[in-house]
């Protein structure tokens, strides 16, 4: 029995690529669902860098932030540290804890972001602005 006086939430299913996309250059963001297909519970998208590309710069923010790494080897700031994460990682930054993510390989690298709760897309036109007036540099060694 379902108590809820809410009308259920569609599904959402998305073939591989398809999403909300933002590119910024060297980096594209893939958005597959935020507040409104999460009630604003969470917020999902695929973040691509290109090979030896800097990420949005060390930042931090209420949210959580998870990212699980889907191709290449992505370089992530939690706090002070830096960390190669290869295909398959998980990494969980907490609110409030700095963070940025970079790809330092030759190939390009993605990872899929899990923001906790959900509005970040709403952020995003004007981070896509930000990076059409500030192109991605080089990624660090």
């Amino acid at each position: 029995m379902n108590e809820s006086a809410a009308p259920p939430r569609k599904a959402v299913i998305l073939a591989p690529g398809e999403g909300r996309s933002y590119p910024m250059g060297r980096i594209a963001a893939v958005f597959k669902a935020n507040e409104s297909e999460s009630e604003s519970r969470y917020s999902i998208s695929e973040w691509w860098l290109e090979p030896h590309t800097q990420g949005p710069g060390a930042h931090s923010h209420p949210e959580d932030d998870i990212f699980y790494v889907l191709e290449g080897i992505m370089s992530v700031l939690v706090g002070e540290a830096w960390t190669h994460a290869t295909h398959g990682s998980f990494i969980l930054v907490p609110g409030g804890v700095t963070h940025d993510f970079e790809n330092r390989d030759d190939i390009r690298a993605g990872v899929l972001n899990l923001s906790i709760p959900g509005s970040f897309e709403g952020h995003i036109p004007a981070i896509a602005r930000w990076f059409s007036e500030n192109p991605p540099q080089d990624a660090g060694l």
